[in-house]
């Protein structure tokens, strides 16, 4: 169930029943019955639904990466997670954008769990965005919790509200980054992680 982590203060939470009266609105402002026998279980799907697609306003990004490890052989190579699938909502539009997301980041002392990391992808994009906004959260989290030498991340995805509504681009691809340290300010680095990311998979 969706809590009030990460949430606007001044955003008063709605109740669930609150909730499926505004489904039953607008399936009723669509033009048909919410309550015939297709439509009458339908407010109760989608507001499971929403709880799902916005999960990510009920946890804390940052805390998923309190965990690290120490004892590393004092690995200080780069770490890439390539391809990690994104699904969020377009905040202007409520559709979906699908993709995948890339993170790489330059330990200094301390790794942490890959799967944190996908983790942090999640929490982020289950919430109401837009990719610029998305891309830089999940590279300055990092940056902030792990103090690493660099964070470069990447997304590539597809955006519903362009793809079956108002221009109807389909096949269309948006592409955003977000580089700090040795990534934005070391040539060779950036250069090393843009190949990794072209190699074959």
């Amino acid at each position: 169930m969706l809590e009030t982590i990460n949430r606007p203060a001044a955003v008063r939470r709605r109740t669930r029943a609150e909730a499926e009266a505004a489904v039953r609105c607008l399936i009723e402002w669509a033009g048909d019955d919410p309550d015939r026998e297709g439509l009458r279980g339908t407010p109760d799907r989608v507001v499971r639904a929403y709880e799902e697609f916005f999960a990510g306003y009920a946890e804390d990004p940052r805390a998923l990466l309190a965990t690290t490890f120490e004892e590393t052989e004092q690995y200080d190579e780069m770490v890439l997670l390539r391809d990690i699938r994104l699904e969020s909502h377009c905040e202007h539009h409520m559709v979906p954008i699908l993709g995948k997301a890339h993170v790489a980041y330059l330990p200094a002392g301390r790794v942490v769990g890959i799967s944190k990391l996908a983790r942090v992808v999640e929490a982020y994009a289950r919430r109401l965005q837009i990719q610029e906004t998305l891309t830089a959260q999940i590279a300055d989290t990092i940056n902030e919790v792990l103090r690493p030498r660099g964070v470069a991340v990447v997304i590539e995805a597809a955006h519903q509200c362009m793809t079956t509504r108002g221009i109807r681009k389909p096949g269309v691809t948006m592409t955003s980054s977000r580089m700090i340290g040795e990534f934005r300010d070391n040539p060779v680095t950036r250069q090393e992680f843009l190949q990794l990311l072209a190699m074959p998979r």
